[in-house]
């Protein structure tokens, strides 16, 4: 389907939502980008969450599909409605670098300072949507994170940092596997967290400004990567990945933590395998919350993201089902969970390890940059 066709089809279900909810009092229109986890997520257990704590509500919720292009279905469908008085979309779910673009056409409201929940999410994505202050526009449903999987029989002491991944992939050809940055993400955040590391503009990569001059001094890093690469095997994917460390074909590679643990759950992976989050840090990304500038039932709207985003829902919803990292700083989930249920997720990789090593992407333009720079320089 291209992505063309699949915008007409999320517009349309957006429409049928709409004439939906015309026909009925008390409904909170809610539209999720994101994989149909996350709609199922509000239909079987936020919604009808939502709906008892709030009798005379229901909770409509409609997919717009993953990625940047489900969450473009909804800005667009903000801004069809941009010269009505009110927009038949309560709540939204969508990525970091459309949020931004919404924030900057003001096509949502500020309303994080009005929920209870408001204070509990303080990281750096709560603020910053690469690279665009979305401070008060956004809570973040839940944090995604790629960290690196290994067989601790076969690597007693993994690498601590990128330096210590250099040596140990040059002292055992082929035990570390990534997909490059084709077929999956994973092998994408590994290549913008070795830029992270070997750039020596972390700090610009990440938060701006934007310089298109600045990929003609990543020449010594790329050229790291391309000697790195030689020692290592390729992957298939974010899947691939996986089934190569199940099977033993590998040792060691980047992964989804909320991957990791769903197939490990699932006995589609080695219960042995563990994760670590080396220096200075991975990429990871938020879906966020966020609530239209003309929301019809904006009151309604701030009702529902503060149930989503409180400590106990966080636990349940978040943590226990799906495997994600809470949307909220973890210590304030930590009292709602039970211990092995905590220990699962935050063993190996710790809420102080997310704190100083949960990175975030780099800003659109630069991240497009370093995608082209790989093909020319790496991939070669």
């Amino acid at each position: 389907m291209t992505s063309k066709i699949a915008s007409l089809f999320a517009s349309a279900a957006l429409t049928l939502i709409a004439s939906g909810a015309a026909q009925a009092e008390n409904v909170l229109n809610v539209a999720s980008g994101g994989s149909q986890n996350m709609v199922d997520y509000v239909t079987d257990y936020l919604g009808p969450l939502f709906e008892e704590q709030n009798p005379g509500w229901s909770v409509k919720v409609v997919g717009t599909g993953p990625g940047n292009s489900g969450s473009q279905a909804i800005l667009e469908k903000l801004k069809a409605q941009s010269g009505n008085d009110a927009w038949d979309t309560d709540v939204i779910v969508t990525t970091q670098l459309k949020t931004g673009e919404m924030v900057t056409e003001g096509l949502l409201q500020n309303f994080v300072a009005d929920i209870d929940t408001g204070a509990l999410a303080t990281r750096d994505t709560s603020k910053s949507a690469l690279g665009v202050d979305v401070t008060g526009f956004v809570m973040p449903m839940f944090h995604s994170q790629t960290a690196i999987a290994y067989n601790p029989d076969l690597v007693a002491t993994p690498p601590a940092s990128f330096d210590e991944l250099k040596t140990w992939t040059a002292d055992h050809k082929g035990a570390f596997g990534y997909n490059g940055i084709k077929n999956g993400m994973s092998g994408v955040a590994f290549t913008a967290a070795w830029m992270y590391a070997y750039s020596g503009q972390t700090e610009q990569l990440m938060n701006g400004p934007y310089d298109a001059e600045l990929k003609n001094s990543w020449d010594a890093a790329l050229d790291d990567l391309k000697a790195f690469n030689k020692n290592i095997t390729f992957t298939p994917g974010n899947a691939g990945t996986l089934d190569m460390l199940n099977r033993g074909e590998i040792v060691m590679g980047p992964v989804w933590v909320d991957m990791f643990y769903t197939w490990q759950a699932d006995g589609r992976l080695n219960p042995g395998l563990k994760l670590t989050l080396p220096e200075p840090g991975m990429p990871g990304q938020p879906y966020y919350y966020a609530i239209p500038a003309k929301a019809e039932h904006a009151d309604a709207a701030r009702k529902f993201i503060a149930l989503a985003t409180s400590p106990d829902v966080q636990a349940e919803g978040i943590v226990k089902r799906f495997n994600w990292y809470p949307g909220i700083d973890a210590q304030h989930v930590e009292g709602s969970m039970a211990k092995a249920d905590w220990d699962k997720l935050f063993t190996d990789v710790t809420p102080a390890d997310l704190a100083a090593k949960g990175q975030p992407f780099p800003l659109a333009p630069f991240f497009d940059d370093i995608r082209e720079a790989y093909e020319m320089k790496v991939s070669n």
